[in-house]
């Protein structure tokens, strides 16, 4: 059997595998809350593989938006938008981006397990070629509508992260922190980038890198993801990894902030309690229902469990060494966003436009792959008091999955705009969509 056949015989046998998962023993609401339901894992001889195939959205379509809310287009016709920052003018910055490749080396190193793990990522939409910049986008006349769309910074590394402090704009590449002078009304980076700091790059299997500044922005935090599902490749891999870094804006000096964060992506100031909260995906590979990405207070020096332990101090034993001593520290997250959603966006309301959701948080859920029965792929809202969640999670755009279970779009990054309308970056519908009240 030639190479070509026998690659195709493989995929053939792996989506064979993956049709047959047979449907979730929970359902997703298991997953939500304070107090997630977490079964016993479940292991099988291959994990549960279920992509939805990226075919884009249809003229003229657009997501569901919830009761006493419309959407539209904001943006269109951009190249894999995943996050999005609004500057003081209130023009918004969106990074156009995606992985960056693997050295040929490592391609290798990752074998049968990370083809098929490619494969599937190219039929989810989220294996492409990067874009490699930040694009500005301005609503002048304030329609809803950016009527302007220009390149602000090109020749990027798989951007990510943006924040602005000290009179410059911070941009989080997938191997670095750079920055560019700026000045309000700006539509393209007078200077190139001069790089911060170095981060962590190798092998990249969370590649993206979440950025945001301090209040008085003496400070950066940086997310970076780890390089494996549970530490797959030894502990060595994963130095500054799993992990919020802290660093110190003038001088480009690092540390642990936060750890055993799987892959902390979303980060944002509670306006309440002033704390930093993050959104985290967490592992897969046991089970439908385990284990349930979450949103959480960052407490600093804290450790959050991972490989160890996940949702506090539930002993994952496929890692090994065992580390009792720091699954006994493992701080257990606030708030479950269901198994397997893959939240990435995460932004607290502080606008006017649509007062239910003051002081709340909205959060991007980017979609599954590894549960029988698709979760996420919707954006949904979690109400706050007192810096604290207080009810359950509620739809705010959904119908980004069609009745052929295939992804029309995927949302990631959300960001208000200056008028109090929710900013949403789909990286398949290639679009920022943007929710208002309906009247």
């Amino acid at each position: 059997m030639s190479r070509t056949a026998l690659l195709a015989a493989s995929t053939a046998a792996a989506l064979t595998l993956a049709a047959c998962g047979g449907p979730a023993a929970l359902p997703p609401s298991a997953g939500f809350g304070p107090n997630p339901t977490l079964p016993e894992p479940h292991r099988g001889m291959f994990p549960t593989v279920k992509v939805a195939d990226a075919v884009g959205w249809p003229a003229g379509a657009t997501p569901t938006a919830a009761p006493g809310l419309r959407v539209q287009a904001f943006a269109s016709g951009l190249d894999h938008p995943r996050w999005i920052y609004r500057l003081p003018n209130g023009d918004v910055l969106v990074a156009e981006s995606a992985a960056p490749p693997k050295p040929e080396g490592l391609k290798k190193d990752e074998g049968i397990k990370g083809f098929f793990q490619t494969l599937f990522m190219k039929k989810a939409g989220s294996v492409t070629p990067s874009a490699n910049r930040i694009t500005l986008l301005r609503d002048a006349d304030g329609d809803g509508i950016a009527e302007m769309k220009s390149v602000f910074l090109s020749g990027l590394t798989s951007p990510f992260g943006m924040a602005l402090a000290g009179g410059r704009l911070y941009v989080a590449n997938a191997d670095s922190v750079v920055s560019v002078p700026y000045q309000d009304g700006q539509t393209e980076a007078s200077e190139p980038p001069v790089k911060l700091t170095d981060l962590p790059a190798q092998r990249n299997h969370h590649w993206t890198k979440s950025l945001v500044a301090s209040a008085d922005g003496s400070k950066l935090y940086v997310g970076v993801g780890s390089n494996s599902n549970v530490a797959d490749h030894g502990m060595a891999e994963e130095t500054n990894r799993a992990a919020i870094l802290e660093i110190d804006r003038m001088t480009g000096v690092s540390r642990v902030y936060a750890g055993g964060l799987r892959n902390p992506v979303g980060m944002a100031w509670n306006p309440e309690s002033r704390m930093l909260w993050v959104a985290v995906n967490e592992r897969d590979e046991i089970g439908d229902d385990l284990v349930p990405d979450y949103m959480t207070s960052v407490t600093p020096g804290a450790f959050y469990g991972w490989p160890w332990s996940y949702y506090g101090q539930t002993v994952d034993e496929r890692v090994k060494p065992q580390n009792p001593a720091m699954v006994a520290s493992a701080i257990r997250p606030d708030y479950a966003l269901g198994a397997h959603t893959a939240s990435l966006g995460l932004t607290f309301y502080d606008g006017t436009a649509m007062p239910r959701y003051r002081n709340g948080a909205f959060i991007g859920q980017h979609g599954s792959w590894n549960r029988s029965e698709p979760s996420g792929y919707k954006v949904i809202f979690v109400p706050f008091a007192g810096g604290k969640p207080s009810g359950p999670p509620q739809d705010v755009l959904t119908g980004f999955l069609n009745a052929q279970s295939q992804a029309q779009g995927r949302p990631v990054g959300v960001q208000t705009d200056r008028t109090g309308a929710l900013l949403v970056a789909d990286d398949v519908g290639n679009v920022i969509w943007r929710v208002t009240p309906a009247a």
